[in-house]
């Protein structure tokens, strides 16, 4: 377990004192949980305020976890070890099971888990405390990888395991993760950080006070590093929204007075992340420290990655900045030996005086042999030894020119010359490589070592330690090495001595002053600068945290932060500030040193997620970010949206934002305007009503709607088929509020295995309302769920999550509702519908032909019959023929249970009801002697081919509609052919009544043509 919740381990000890009836009591904290206030008397008072609504959200969280034991993910216990025989420390071994990756509730212990300990796997509470054993909790508390099968636990109890009786087991049974809630408890206690600056200036607010410091305000002029950031801020591109904003925080670090706050209020698509990755790209190059954070890593990364595409330090690449990859790279460079140091050594060498090292490779040759001799003599004893020691006094230039006597080619006369004069007796010794070939290597494989140390060093180590004349200086090596590296791959190497005479001639010119040069460099770095003398990947991590210009972190992982040798931090910016709970800004709020803060956000979209009632009613949720608005703290706002068509930003713009925010130009532009459909339901903006939809409940009492679920698949099939044909690149996101809805959608999708990676040519990503914040697609989906006659809508009616779901969308937004459910709902809805109506963008699903097929595919899958076969059927909204239904045939077609009989009556119905016939054909399997029954049934009944032998009777009725008569198509029955017989002798009872006026007016028949 990590230090900062080994020293505070109160909360933990809290909840293991929590018995199974405490936790299933939903009033265990509802007495002591009180409404947060918007004004504090203290930083004791601000701090305390949240200590009781955190430990009735953990308890909440318990509670939920323990109603769906069904489904929690479980793994088994092979061995349990006792750590020490003084506390409730243990290592348990789990069972790697073999199937274990087709089983759903398969676990894989993290660290931080709270875990119940069980002898068996839990389907109900119930199962947790058996006779046998009492229920026990653990927390994990080391891993030592993510493979890891053995794990480190403290327990609430003494564990009691056997693993050698037969039958005994142990089970470990996921109930929720603690880490960012102990995180939370140890900032909200005394002794936390110590730095309650930025705390106490935000416990009121005075609208009036809070622009400038006093002091500040009588110093006119702009120190020279801000007035240089304001020139750097000029060329980032940013609208004048942007720009103030960005200026106005920078401003900050002038101040050594107060402690200050400010707000970047970002609505969605106006540039947010483009305005934070700006102002830490200037706050970088003035040098002050910065610490970057979040509630999620997703919005970390999206801030980094929006930073490096600012090419900082002309280098890109996103994991660079992780810092496990980090210590990982320069562990590698501060190894003695094989590191920077050992490679600069030896390339220095190697450049300076190679004949040593050629020596002493070759001493180490001349050992080999003479092994390999020994072991000769041993397999022919008797042989004499003619092979003599060669003496280490010969010279070593003589060695260098003899070597050469290995290539077989041809000698010029010089050379021949110099073989002859320098022979001795190290003739006789076998080397493998000359001189020359000698070098070359050896300079290859210094040379790339060399490389990846010294780029390791320049991108990773943090710039606060590394000089920018070191940085140069690497580079010009680098330079250097590279130029001799080209020759020596272009140089003929069989010409025996010219890399020799190249590059150590006495002419202090060409490649030989470039060794010259680069040895003058490699020594002039060996001298100013060197790495440091560890390489524990600890002592590293905090290396680079404490000398890093800029951080990035989760806002509960700043926590790591707090080290005694940390360099204080000036600045803290918070992104998605609106998402955080304020008692978890208290984490970063409180670091060493920190002078000021950015919060960044939307109060407007959904704040963070909070599972107690109690705690949600006592403003548990709340964001300081959001308080601080509500107490008249100003913000800046950045008002150019460049996300939506006009056409979608339109209705969010007015509703939320009070029509402050502008279109960019490039949403203006005609070009903008997507058509990925021909169909005119299919435009930018577009509601479309679903009338015969059904809400319903499932296991987890979450809603979906099967027949919205079909439509969504309509749609996406449809946009999959275009967009093949168009080869044009096509990012779908299917939204819903409701998690039941959106696992259909997801079910119903991965059966048509559509890609979800944004980079294919199509893709598709379905979420909940709150899992789509923060991100946007080409075209959005929202299916909206609800459909009852009362209006009902509930959290759906929440306007935060609305604002989130409407403003996704870049080219095309298509919402899915019933228009009389969110007409009667009196909410954000209502008035969407009705702008919608408005502007002409409402439309009914019928009207579009494929998803009414849609729609009754699933009604017949819901076994919606009578909906479906009823004279209000989508089926006919837009029929030539009004189409009605006898009792008969509904008790008919409830008989069958094949629901490809159903879709086959439906299209045949869909047919007649727009004026096709079936030919007429003899048909061998027709009743017998049906035409030669004689009776009036003969005329008017048919009977057309449905699946098989069953055959769908109609006959042709007249009603009267405003007093004018009318044909209609009237379905007597669907039954298999043998019983139409006895139909006709009851139907000729009916025509028996008929008069020849309605017979004649029956049998009219007119063609178009």
């Amino acid at each position: 377990m990590m230090k900062e919740e080994d020293e505070q381990p109160a909360l933990i000890d809290l909840v293991f004192s929590w018995s199974i009836a405490d936790i299933i009591n939903k009033d265990l904290y509802r007495d002591k949980v009180n409404p947060i206030p918007d004004t504090f008397s203290s930083s004791d008072n601000y701090l305390e305020s949240f200590v009781n609504p955190l430990l009735e959200e953990i308890h909440a969280d318990l509670n939920s976890e323990f109603s769906s034991l069904h489904s929690a993910p479980t793994c088994e216990i092979f061995d349990v070890n006792k750590i020490s025989n003084n506390n409730l420390f243990y290592s348990i071994v789990l069972w790697r099971s073999r199937n274990s990756d087709d089983n759903p509730r398969r676990y894989k212990p993290e660290f931080g888990d709270l875990i119940a300990l069980t002898d068996v796997e839990p389907n109900c509470i119930d199962d947790l405390s058996t006779p046998e054993r009492p229920y026990s909790v653990a927390l994990v508390q080391r891993m030592k990888n993510q493979e890891s099968i053995t794990i480190s636990i403290l327990s609430s109890q003494p564990i009691v395991f056997e693993k050698c009786i037969i039958g005994k087991r142990l089970f470990a049974v996921h109930l929720t993760n603690m880490i960012t809630n102990m995180r939370i408890w140890k900032s909200l206690h005394p002794g936390f950080g110590g730095n309650r600056n930025i705390i106490n200036s935000v416990l009121n607010t005075n609208p009036s006070l809070e622009e400038k410091c006093t002091l500040c305000s009588f110093t006119e002029t702009e120190s020279l590093r801000v007035s240089k950031s304001r020139e750097n801020i000029n060329s980032f591109g940013l609208d004048d929204s942007q720009k103030a904003a960005v200026l106005n925080c920078i401003a900050l670090t002038e101040c050594r007075h107060e402690n200050r706050v400010k707000l970047i209020w970002g609505p969605p698509g106006t540039g947010k992340t483009k305005t934070v990755a700006s102002l830490i790209f200037a706050l970088l190059k003035m040098k002050c420290r910065t610490v970057t954070c979040a509630p999620t890593n997703v919005a970390v990364v999206g801030v980094t990655k929006r930073l490096m595409r600012m090419k900082i330090d002309e280098h890109e690449e996103l994991y660079d900045v992780f810092l496990e990859n980090r210590v990982s790279v320069l562990a590698h460079c501060f190894a003695p030996l094989v590191g920077w140091k050992g490679c600069l050594d030896q390339m220095m060498s190697l450049l300076e005086d190679p004949q040593v090292q050629y020596l002493h490779y070759f001493e180490q040759q001349k050992e080999i042999n003479k092994k390999d001799e020994d072991d000769e003599e041993m397999e022919n004893t008797g042989k004499s030894e003619n092979l003599k020691e060669t003496s280490k006094r010969d010279s070593l230039k003589k060695l260098v020119i003899q070597n050469k006597r290995d290539n077989k080619k041809k000698k010029s006369k010089q050379n021949a010359s110099s073989r002859e004069k320098g022979k001795s007796k190290c003739d006789e010794v076998k080397i493998s490589m000359t001189f020359d070939d000698f070098f070359t290597k050896k300079f290859f494989v210094l040379r790339k070592k060399l490389f990846v140390c010294t780029t390791g060093l320049y991108t990773h180590l943090p710039t606060s330690y590394l000089p920018l004349g070191v940085v140069k200086n690497m580079i010009v090596v680098l330079d250097m090495l590279q130029l001799l590296e080209n020759f020596l791959r272009t140089v003929n190497i069989t010409n025996d001595g010219c890399v020799h005479r190249a590059l150590f001639g006495v002419e202090e010119t060409g490649l030989c002053g470039t060794r010259l040069e680069c040895l003058k460099v490699l020594k002039l770095l060996r001298l100013t600068f060197s790495v440091p003398n560890f390489i524990d990947d600890s002592k590293i991590k905090n290396f680079c945290l404490t000398n890093a210009c800029v951080l990035f972190c989760t806002v509960s992982s700043s926590v790591k932060l707090y080290t005694k040798r940390m360099k204080p931090l000036e600045m803290a910016i918070i992104d998605e500030a609106a998402q955080l709970k304020e008692c978890e800004s208290s984490i970063p709020l409180q670091l060493p040193g920190l002078r000021h803060a950015v919060l960044v956000g939307d109060e407007k979209q959904l704040p963070a997620m909070v599972i107690s009632k109690i705690c949600e009613k006592a403003g548990f949720g709340r964001s300081l970010f959001e308080r601080l608005v509500k107490l008249g703290h100003s913000k800046h706002l950045l008002n150019i949206q460049y996300r939506m068509h006009p056409s979608i930003s339109l209705f969010p713009n007015k509703e939320f934002y009070g029509n402050r925010i502008s279109d960019g130009p490039n949403v203006r532009k005609i070009s903008y305007e997507k058509r990925f459909l021909e169909e005119k339901i299919y435009g930018s903006f577009s509601f479309v009503n679903i009338t015969n939809g059904k809400e319903e409940l499932n296991n987890r009492n979450s809603l979906r709607n099967i027949v919205e679920v079909s439509v969504v698949v309509e749609i996406v099939s449809r946009l999959y088929k275009e967009t093949m044909k168009s080869k044009k690149r096509v990012r779908v996101g299917c939204i819903s509020p409701y998690n039941a809805q959106v696992y259909a959608i997801q079910e119903s999708l991965e059966k048509a295995n559509y890609s979800t990676d944004a980079n294919d040519l199509f893709s598709v990503y379905v979420r909940s309302v709150d899992g789509f914040q923060g991100g946007e697609e080409d075209v959005i989906i929202i299916s909206t769920v609800r459909c009852n006659g009362s209006g009902s809508i509930g959290f759906l009616d929440n306007r935060q999550r609305a604002n989130v779901a409407l403003t996704r969308a870049r080219y095309c937004l298509w919402i899915l509702g019933n228009g009389a459910t969110l007409l009667n709902s009196d909410s954000i809805w209502r008035k969407l519908v009705l702008d919608a109506k408005k502007r002409g963008c409402y439309y009914n699903a019928y009207d579009d032909k494929n998803l009414s097929l849609a729609i009754s595919n699933a009604l017949i899958q819901l076994n919606e019959l009578n909906s479906l076969f009823g004279m209000d059927s989508i089926l006919f909204k837009e029929s030539n023929w009004k189409v009605c239904f006898s009792a008969q045939f509904h008790q008919s077609i409830t008989r069958f249970h094949d629901m490809e009989i159903h879709k086959a009556a439906v299209s045949v119905l869909v047919k007649m009801s727009n004026g096709w016939r079936q030919l007429k054909k003899k048909d061998e399997n027709a009743p017998k002697n049906f035409d030669l029954m004689g009776g009036a049934s003969s005329q008017l009944l048919e009977f057309y081919d449905v699946k098989g032998p069953i055959k769908l009777v109609w006959t042709i009725e007249i009603v009267i509609e405003n007093s004018i008569e009318k044909q209609v198509i009237k379905v007597l029955d669907i039954l298999p052919r043998w019983e139409i017989s006895e139909l006709a002798k009851k139907f000729d009872a009916v025509v028996g009544n008929y008069t020849m006026n309605q017979m004649s007016r029956c049998l009219c028949k007119q063609i178009q043509r």
